[in-house]
């Protein structure tokens, strides 16, 4: 079956949302899914562009998040967040679909890089990164919750 990469707009808030309530938990079992308040925050922050993998019905069975924004360092870096496909439909190239449409807009938008970041269990993800053309950088990662 054909999976179309596609960018989310505001008229797709409610199976966006419907499909997280599914995705996410795939994710992470410590995040809650976004209720429709989020998601609708979400696909209208400027900084933000959603990508959808959709089946040839509709169905939303991967999502990827990308985030640019200006730095004084560079003209404008480029963050990818929460590339999640579903389960049922994993080794299917949807992920690297998802990343090279991500990449694409990336550049077409000026971005100097693209970053994200992956902890090391996810072994299957930090595969796709890697033969993606991701490289790992030596740098540390560090969290302070306000």
């Amino acid at each position: 079956m054909a999976v179309s990469i596609t960018i989310a707009t505001g008229d797709d808030v409610a199976a966006l949302h419907a499909a997280l309530q599914h995705l996410v938990p795939q994710l992470s079992s410590t995040s809650p899914p976004p209720g429709v308040a989020q998601v609708e925050s979400l696909l209208a922050h400027e900084a933000v562009t959603q990508f959808l993998a959709r089946t040839e019905e509709g169905s939303i069975v991967g999502v990827a998040t990308l985030c640019t924004f200006p730095t004084p360092g560079t003209i404008l870096r480029a963050w990818v967040e929460d590339v999640i496909v579903d389960e049922a439909w994993a080794n299917q190239g949807i992920g690297r679909r998802l990343l090279e449409a991500m990449v694409a807009r990336a550049a077409e938008a000026g971005a100097a890089t693209v970053d994200l970041t992956s902890r090391p269990a996810r072994e299957t993800a930090n595969h796709l990164y890697r033969s993606a053309g991701f490289e790992t950088r030596d740098t540390n990662v560090y969290r302070r919750i306000p």
